[in-house]
């Protein structure tokens, strides 16, 4: 189980990102969080992993507290948590294949990993997990040539070489279209359904909240406004969520 309690995050020079939010996600859930832009997503999801520190609170992790773990222990905890960025934070000028490998670089010797040196078993895994999100037969282009879909699905691949038992999906699908945006959401259903991933994926557009969650919270101005199912966001909710003059869609 992942204990968020009383999480709050304030940046240096004032900026309140998250004010005592408190929530709990079970073994295998699906979790979707929606907000408006700024209301504190990514950085609450940024704090389950430690890129950023927490200013209070407390993230329970199997009975492990991760706001008090050393940065030893931050590295083999960071091992378990996957991460998918907007942006697909990919290698640009480099394979396919490679980016997928850096998934393992928590479990490598370091001084091989510089030198791009992985194990044949873990190529063998590269391409296993290539094939799982359709892409196998890219491996070897520069990442910089595919698609945003694409780029998206190699991203998924990589926090797969991790073998995690959270995902965190920080925006995943807000820079494609709507199409490629349900295929990158059914790779992460099936991850969640098939391996029982934890999933922690911040989302914008409802229809995808309803299609793929289990569970939603909502945030506004960094602070829990909601926690349940999605069928329980009426409009009510929606404008407490978006403001009075936000417009429904899906």
């Amino acid at each position: 189980m992942l204990e968020i309690k009383n999480l709050t995050k304030v940046y240096e020079g004032g900026t309140q990102a998250l004010t005592d939010v408190s929530f709990s996600v079970e073994p295998g859930e699906f979790l979707a969080i929606i907000g408006l832009s700024g209301s504190g997503k990514s950085t609450l999801l940024r704090c389950i992993n430690r890129l950023v520190e927490p200013t209070s609170g407390q993230i329970i992790w199997n009975g492990q507290d991760i706001t008090a773990a050393s940065q030893d222990e931050m590295l083999r905890i960071r091992r378990k948590i996957g991460m998918i960025f907007q942006h697909f934070n990919l290698v640009s000028r480099s394979k396919v294949i490679t980016n997928v490998l850096a998934g393992r670089l928590g479990y490598v010797n370091p001084a091989m990993s510089l030198l791009n040196r992985f194990p044949k078993s873990d190529h063998e895994m590269a391409i296993r997990q290539l094939e799982r999100v359709s892409i196998a037969d890219q491996a070897y282009k520069r990442a910089d040539e595919l698609s945003g879909g694409q780029q998206q699905r190699v991203g998924i691949a990589r926090a797969m070489m991790q073998e995690p038992d959270i995902i965190l999906a920080d925006e995943p699908v807000a820079s494609l279209d709507p199409v490629l945006a349900h295929s990158i959401m059914q790779y992460l259903e099936t991850i969640n359904r098939e391996d029982g991933v934890m999933v922690l994926c911040s989302l914008h557009f409802l229809d995808l909240v309803h299609r793929y969650a289990d569970r939603a919270i909502a945030l506004n101005k960094g602070r829990l406004m909601f926690d349940g199912s999605p069928e329980e966001i009426d409009d009510e909710k929606f404008k407490e969520i978006y403001g009075k003059e936000a417009e429904r869609i899906g």
